[in-house]
């Protein structure tokens, strides 16, 4: 399953119902609700929804709303290495990098934004939530992101039909006896 990272605009439109963006992101809200797609939320986000949650709606509603989101969508962390990261990327907007340079280190396969231009050569790529909900609704209606899962490698081998798969891997098991 594909592992997307919602940017802070994208859960605004849907918390606080923001016309004309709060349909398309209560979507992706709700395929992330029903396991349709992994979302994160970029860890320092959270305190920035809380304050703008309690701007708008008061402190309990937004206690309320955050640790909602907190049930709903997982963080990718923001620690020393993705702040480097980030300063390393060299953007004008650190606070974009900062989420850019979050979804690389929590293996993101997108940053869904309503604004992919504030991304600019992203090590992930960036897309609108209009092309994520299409995405969603390709192949057949599955509501799927992903591909089928490639056959693993097991011990460096490809296991497959006829073959026996080993159980011990060498990686996990390397000087265990």
């Amino acid at each position: 399953m594909k592992r997307i990272l919602v940017d802070v605009n994208v859960l605004l439109d849907a918390v606080l119902e923001r016309a004309p963006h709060a349909e398309v992101a209560a979507k992706i809200w709700a395929a992330v609700e029903t396991r349709r797609v992994t979302g994160l939320v970029p860890g320092h986000g959270v305190t920035t929804l809380f304050y703008l949650f309690s701007r708008t709606r008061g402190a309990d509603s937004a206690r309320r709303a955050v640790a909602h989101l907190l049930t709903v969508f997982g963080v990718a962390a923001v620690n020393q290495a993705t702040l480097q990261r980030a300063l390393t990327l060299g953007w004008t907007d650190f606070e974009d990098a900062v989420c850019a340079a979050a979804a690389e280190a929590a293996g993101c396969d997108l940053i869904v934004t309503r604004d992919p231009a504030g991304f600019p050569a992203s090590p992930v790529q960036t897309v609108d939530p209009a092309t994520v909900l299409a995405l969603l609704e390709r192949e057949g209606g599955t509501g799927r992101l992903s591909e089928p899962r490639r056959t693993p490698y097991v011990t460096g081998r490809r296991t497959g039909p006829g073959r026996r798969r080993r159980r011990r891997r060498a990686s996990v098991h390397a000087g265990r006896n």
